[in-house]
């Protein structure tokens, strides 16, 4: 999850940048407002799509976690020493992000709801005019201007000929439907409270309506005049997110600058294609970062992330004639095959073999003696990738553990791994890709032990 929440929370930010630097200037609203409404969802549904044409294409020098394999005491053992042991599995009711998420989603609804409660403050005034297709509501003792929905709110106190420009302005927010707009970045605030590129799109579509509601309006006015009816003072809307303000201090010089610029070059609008390379270039890295999180690991008990490989292995693109990449042992069609595993017909079943008979080879043929002599104690964690090549035969490609005879040792017996049937992709034998990690427990020594191997 939290993997999910961060690729979306970049590609937002991704997507707002191209917004900020390459399209917000250019004069086409209704593209600008499509864009400032898609890319968050977009951002929100890329992660989650895999598309395998994609991960075939990418070359994967990944390294599939097999099962821990646990070595020296007891399992039991290592889960008794608190400072060793894995951290335990926290119910969902108590986990504290959980906790957290709630409360935050609970304030942002009460929020929300209290935005309600003063929009319908508004509504208990009597209207001007109420028909199907706009409610102007005036609102005593004010110089309010604002929209929600289909409904205008005008301050009593305005001047006439202000009024008049402001209704034109607030109109075309009614006819263009714009507090739906809002209302959706307040559904996203809501549960995406945490997230502060959801507030920054709020904000830039908000501002983005201004625009579109003043072009509207200056096709009836001079611009001129109505220049000067934005910097009369009257500043007395109330800071409601999902209604559309027509006097806001921030955004009053954009509005004039906006007004001034000249329409933007029919060519311009090539520039909103920049989404396509943006959107493919997201989904191969969600292509990629899929692969490396392991989906399809053989087991889902997940054991710490294993360091880079020393060397790391050579997988260059093939080309015509060349033999294909190693791939991880996750993505191989047909899995390489540990001796005694051959009958097994299901792909799962051969993982769980081989994961099995490694852990079963590892246990066995390990030195636990070297412990004494190297003056271990505690947990001791050992990393070892290697390859099951296109012949069979297991490579080791590095390892790495707090002591250099842990090191050597866990060389040593994956080397001894024996010749295994090689994987299969698209029909060619290949190299398969593995991480093992290995948990060696030694006891720490105590007086009573110390003595009697004195004895």
């Amino acid at each position: 999850m939290l993997h999910y929440i961060l690729q979306t929370t970049v590609f937002q930010l991704i997507f707002l940048l191209v917004y900020e630097f390459w399209l917000k200037k250019e004069t086409f609203f209704v593209y600008n407002r499509a864009y400032l409404l898609l890319t968050p969802v977009l951002a929100l549904l890329l992660p989650l799509l895999r598309i395998p044409e994609l991960q075939n294409a990418i070359s994967t020098e990944n390294f599939v976690l097999l099962p821990e394999v646990l070595i020296g005491a007891a399992p039991e053992a290592i889960s008794a020493n608190p400072a060793n042991a894995m951290p335990a599995k926290v119910s969902p009711l108590l986990n504290p992000w959980l906790v957290i998420y709630t409360g935050g989603f609970l304030f942002s609804l009460g929020f929300f709801f209290n935005k309600l409660r003063l929009i319908r403050q508004l509504f208990s005034f009597k209207p001007l005019i109420n028909t199907s297709e706009i409610k102007i509501v005036e609102v005593p003792d004010s110089t309010i201007a604002c929209t929600f929905y289909k409904t205008v709110f005008l301050g009593a106190s305005l001047p006439k000929k202000e009024r008049e420009q402001i209704l034109s302005h607030e109109k075309v927010h009614v006819k263009q439907k714009h507090t739906l707009d809002l209302l959706f970045f307040e559904l996203l605030r809501i549960v995406f409270w945490f997230n502060p590129m959801v507030y920054i799109y709020q904000s830039r579509i908000s501002a983005l309506h201004e625009f579109m509601a003043d072009a509207g309006v200056v096709k009836n006015v001079k611009k001129q005049e109505y220049f000067q009816q934005l910097l009369n003072s009257a500043f007395n809307t109330r800071d409601i997110s999902f209604i559309n303000q027509f006097f806001n201090h921030s955004i009053i010089k954009k509005r004039i600058v906006m007004l001034q610029k000249t329409k933007s070059n029919s060519v311009s609008k090539f520039k909103f294609l920049i989404i396509l390379p943006l959107m493919a270039a997201m989904l191969t890295y969600v292509a990629c970062s899929s692969s490396k999180t392991g989906n399809e690991q053989v087991t889902n008990q997940l054991a710490p992330p294993p360091p880079p490989p020393a060397p790391e292995p050579s997988t260059s693109v093939p080309k015509v004639g060349q033999e294909m990449l190693d791939i991880p042992f996750a993505v191989v069609e047909q899995v390489p095959v540990y001796p005694g595993c051959e009958d097994l017909q299901t792909i799962k079943a051969r993982k769980e073999c081989i994961a099995q008979k490694i852990t079963q080879f590892v246990n066995t043929n390990f030195n636990t003696s070297l412990a004494k002599a190297s003056g271990l104690t505690g947990l001791n964690r050992i990393y070892v990738q290697f390859r099951i090549t296109k012949d069979g035969n297991v490579e080791v490609l590095g390892a790495r553990a707090p002591h250099p005879a842990l090191e050597e040792e866990a060389r040593r017996v994956v080397n001894l791994l024996p010749k295994m049937t090689p994987g299969k992709q698209r029909g060619e034998e290949v190299g398969v890709l593995y991480s093992l990690p290995i948990s060696f427990m030694v006891p720490e020594a105590t007086p009573e032990a110390e003595n009697a191997s004195g004895n």
